[in-house]
C-alpha cells in the first residue's frame, strides 16, 4: 500500500472513533435534559441553556478530530 492509501483509512479511522464519543455524549445530554424538564418543568430555561452549552463542548471533540484527520 502507497502512503495516500494508508493516510486515507488513518483519516476515516481518526473521524470514525472522534465522532463516537461525541455522538453519544450529545445523546446522553439530550435524554438527561428531556429527563429533568419532564421532572421540573419550570426550569426549562435553565436546563436548556446548559444542555446547549454541554452539546457545543462535546461538538468540539469532533471538530477536533476532523481537524486531525485533514491534517494527515
Amino acid at each position: 500500500m502507497d502512503y495516500d492509501a494508508l493516510a486515507g483509512i488513518a483519516k476515516a479511522i481518526a473521524i470514525g472513533f472522534g465522532a463516537i464519543g461525541p455522538g453519544i455524549g450529545v445523546g446522553l445530554i439530550g435524554a438527561k435534559s428531556v429527563e429533568a424538564i419532564g421532572r421540573n418543568p419550570e426550569a426549562s430555561g435553565k436546563v436548556m441553556s446548559t444542555m446547549i452549552l454541554a452539546i457545543a463542548f462535546a461538538e468540539a471533540i469532533a471538530i477536533y478530530a476532523l481537524v486531525i484527520a485533514f491534517g494527515i
